[in-house]
């Protein structure tokens, strides 16, 4: 009986069949770094306002504390946003008649609320505490970098699990003393771990990661 494939059918399946696997390989590879990246988290995008806040002016430039606008940041699971009545306290006589400030002076006028848009919108299935991480020495510059540099404000990193993993696997390569968890400007010691370890201690930081502690 003659052969009905060439010799050269056997390559050529073998070529094809690694093939489809290489290029399947290769879609959930393009896949997962699309997932992780910064076109598909949203960090490094400043986010669309409807009064363009500037925290590189109000925290760089004027000084303001994290806590003068979040003032629930030590004491409960939200930082909290401004009431339109705390930017009033300056704008009642600073930029008072800025055509961009119009917003805030209607809602201050009206009672209702200006519709900010959340940079950092955490997922509803995952769980965070401000003042818990603030209490165990989690600087803000840590999750949100360094807003005193932002014109407009975006977030500094992806957000994922692997993200907050690496804080609380290691917490001692990220932890700040509490007079600093505030300040925009502190710099590390040379040996960062060395303080880490310290603050572990003090701080009695312990490196939950089962699933309950942010899945609830």
């Amino acid at each position: 009986m003659p052969q009905i494939f060439h010799p050269s059918t056997n390559t050529l399946s073998r070529v094809s069949l690694f093939g489809a696997l290489f290029m399947a390989g290769g879609a959930l590879w393009v896949l997962l770094e699309l997932q992780r990246s910064d076109y598909m988290t949203g960090a490094g995008v400043p986010v669309t306002q409807p009064v363009p806040f500037s925290h590189q002016h109000h925290v760089g430039g004027v000084g303001l504390d994290c806590r003068y606008c979040h003032t629930s940041v030590e004491k409960s699971s939200f930082a909290g946003i401004p009431p339109t009545q705390t930017c009033m306290n300056c704008h009642a006589r600073l930029w008072n008649d800025s055509p961009i400030l119009l917003p805030v002076r209607e809602s201050f006028r009206t009672g209702e609320s200006i519709s900010w848009t959340r940079v950092h919108n955490l997922a509803d299935f995952v769980y965070f505490d401000h003042a818990v991480h603030v209490a165990k020495g989690v600087a803000c510059v840590t999750c949100h970098g360094r807003v005193d540099r932002m014109p407009l404000i975006w977030k500094s990193a992806s957000l994922h699990m692997e993200w907050c993993l690496e804080c609380h696997l290691r917490p001692e390569r990220y932890l700040t003393p509490r007079e600093a968890i505030f300040a925009m400007d502190w710099e590390p010691p040379a040996d960062r771990e060395a303080l880490g370890r310290r603050l572990v201690r003090e701080y009695n930081v312990r490196t939950r990661t089962d699933c309950s502690t942010c899945h609830r």
